[in-house]
């Protein structure tokens, strides 16, 4: 068989050309709702169809993350000039099961007893799907894209849900 169509080297390449773009795309509340409501303005939620279908932003749009390609990102994204604000499970706090955290917790670099007290003292590996997402899409050429970068309270009178988890605590 000849070799699957994996380069962790181009992976490697995209991480380092995104990193310096998403700096400054990194959004409070305020700025993420405030933009959400400018034209040409989309919310993408990328979590598994079932989570969506649960609860999400109110007028997002979906396209789980494992269906990236281009053909179903044009058909979700009206063009590469939309201006994209996404989020994930790591931006709600308050819902564990509808908003799960992504994170692992740390690892001893070593077998030592001591190395592994201190890895337990460490602060966890954050795997939030932003980080992808975000990588993904540039890599797509949707350039303009910004993502929620606080943790909310799914209390927050400001946010605004809709799915079947809303509806049915109404």
């Amino acid at each position: 068989y000849p070799k699957a169509r994996v380069s962790y080297e181009d992976f490697k390449e995209l991480v380092a050309e995104v990193e310096p773009h998403r700096q400054s795309r990194v959004l409070s509340l305020d700025q993420f709702l405030q933009m959400s409501k400018q034209p040409n303005v989309m919310i993408l939620d990328t979590r598994s169809a079932f989570r969506y279908e649960r609860i999400h932003l109110k007028g997002a749009k979906h396209l789980s993350f494992t269906d990236f390609t281009q053909s179903n990102l044009a058909n979700t994204i009206p063009t590469p000039e939309t201006t994209v604000l996404i989020y994930c499970n790591n931006n709600f706090d308050g819902n564990q099961v509808d908003f799960a955290s992504k994170s692992a917790p740390p690892r001893p670099k070593g077998n030592r007893a001591f190395e592994s007290q201190v890895a337990v003292q460490s602060k966890p590996v954050e795997l939030a799907l932003n980080v992808p997402t975000y990588i993904n899409l540039y890599g797509y050429g949707y350039r303009n894209v910004y993502e929620l970068g606080e943790l909310v309270k799914v209390t927050d009178p400001r946010v605004q849900f809709e799915g079947s988890m809303v509806q049915e605590s109404k």
